[in-house]
Parts: C-alpha cells; structure tokens; sequence
C-alpha cells in the first residue's frame, strides 16, 4: 500500500491492523521450524498415503513437544494432501454367457417386477423367482 499510494507508514498500518513493528520486521522461521517441515515433506514424499496425523504420529519421537495443529500448518503450506485413489476399471468385454442346466431345477434366476399406475404412481414388488427349465440328458 506505501508504494502505491502517498499515505505514510503509520497511517497504512493503523488502516491495515498491522502494529509498525510487524510490519518492519516480518516473521523469519527458526531453525527449529525448517528442520520440521523438511522433515514433514520428506515424510511425506516417502509415504504418500500418509496424511499429517499419520505424519504426526511418526514425529512424535523426534519432536515431543510439537502439536497436530504446528503439524498441519506445515503441511499445508508446503502444499502437501493425500492423492486420492482412482477407482478401478473393470474390463467391459469380458461377459461369461450362462451355464445351460444340466438337470431341472438346477439354474434359478431372479427378476424385478415394476410397472406404473394410470395416475403415475409406481408399483414395485419384490424378487420374483424363476426356474429356467431345461431338458435334462438323458
């Protein structure tokens, strides 16, 4: 806002909130807080299904005294997340036709009953059974 304006330091910081001391000294991480999120991301390059509470729990040795909400902090601004899985494809092309019986009563199949009334209400009824018949050999 100084750069782009002629309001003076005060006056910006008291518009934006900002005390003049923060805004002079802008915050520096320790080293402390370096050596963590390194840590955190090659955590997490290693073990991509891990997500920060996974992570966390795997820090809590090396960093005691370090709490899940420093944890995810990091672990957003390094821009990490869990890869979500692809559901996977099933090949299309590859039906199995049906047995034919061999014996009677040996294949039973099941079907839905629906049909619809004249005012459009549905009916629905439940598994009808159905004995596919067949000659058995003789």
């Amino acid at each position: 806002m100084l750069d782009h304006t002629a309001v003076s330091e005060r006056r910006a910081c008291r518009l934006s909130g900002l005390s003049r001391d923060a805004f002079r000294h802008p915050p520096a991480p320790s080293a402390a807080t370096q050596a963590l999120s390194a840590r955190i991301i090659e955590l997490a390059q290693a073990r991509r299904r891990f997500g920060y509470r996974r992570i966390h729990d795997l820090l809590r040795p090396e960093f005691p005294d370090v709490n899940h909400k420093r944890i995810y902090r990091l672990y957003r601004e390094a821009n990490l997340a869990v890869r979500r899985r692809r559901k996977a494809k099933r090949p299309v092309g590859e039906r199995q036709r049906p047995q034919i019986a061999a014996a009677p009563n040996e294949v039973w199949s099941m079907d839905f009953v629906s049909d619809a009334l004249a005012n459009g209400r549905r009916l629905n009824r439940g598994v009808a059974p159905r004995l596919q018949r067949s000659q058995a050999p003789q």
